[in-house]
């Protein structure tokens, strides 16, 4: 059965009693979140605002008196902004870009787009994940948070099919893409300004790693209900939905 297109999770089942006590930690976080697509207004001033105190506070971005970190590729056609409410507070963000032929617009072209250009003229597609940013006061003390966050990536790959997911990281995080989605390293790292540490290009090739992660990690599993709602655009006249829930609880239920 086309998981894509059935109302079932993602990925083959696993045994509830094979879920690792870390995976049934982050499904309980995820009884408490509530994704938001930030498109306009409040919700995007707000998710400006969290990007600039995580970075601020890691010492990653000088002071700027607006206190928020924003720029011309939110406003790209083909870019999915997110904001992470738990108990109705925002607490993490992640900006999403699903890169093809006809919308090339990501942050990763601006510095590793000689990689990209011929790939993505032969028709493969990706999803660049970016501006990812936790509340620092919320980061040591809930450790799940990256994890749910980077779900809407994944979601994002099974939604559009993507070839890959292709991230432009830190030296200090290549550890955990490389653990939990497979992502490798593609040449060697670059700068990019505004930023003085070099950073690295990781690629996770879906058709190889996308099984393997939902099997180990099922708190990345959504419904095909689920994945419509955060990335399909809503027919004309209509309003996009609100708020909403993940759906990674009705794979453990069924397991």
């Amino acid at each position: 059965m086309d998981t894509h297109q059935s109302g079932l999770p993602s990925g083959a089942a696993v045994k509830s009693e094979s879920i690792s006590l870390f995976a049934r930690n982050v499904l309980d976080v995820l009884e408490r979140i509530e994704y938001r697509r930030c498109e306009s207004g409040e919700d995007l001033e707000a998710v400006y605002r969290l990007r600039y105190k995580a970075f601020h506070t890691h010492g990653l971005l000088d002071t700027i008196v607006e206190q928020k970190l924003a720029d011309h590729l939110d406003e790209a056609r083909n870019c999915y902004c997110f904001g992470v409410f738990m108990d109705g507070e925002l607490v993490s963000t992640v900006r999403l870009h699903h890169l093809t032929r006809e919308t090339p617009e990501a942050p990763i072209m601006t510095v590793f787009g000689d990689r990209l250009l011929l790939r993505l003229a032969r028709g493969e597609t990706f999803i660049d994940p970016s501006r990812l940013a936790i509340d620092p006061q919320m980061s040591s003390a809930n450790r799940a948070l990256p994890y749910v966050t980077l779900r809407l990536a994944v979601i994002a790959n099974t939604f559009f099919n993507a070839t890959s997911c292709i991230s432009m990281i830190r030296e200090e995080h290549t550890a955990f893409y490389h653990r939990i989605f497979g992502s490798v390293q593609v040449g060697e790292p670059r700068l990019y300004p505004p930023f003085t540490m070099p950073i690295f290009f990781y690629e996770s090739i879906c058709e190889q790693n996308m099984a393997p992660t939902l099997q180990r990690f099922p708190f990345f599993q959504s419904t095909a209900l689920e994945r419509r709602m955060l990335f399909a655009k809503a027919p004309a006249g209509e309003l996009a939905p609100l708020t909403i829930l993940p759906t990674a609880k009705y794979f453990r239920e069924a397991a």
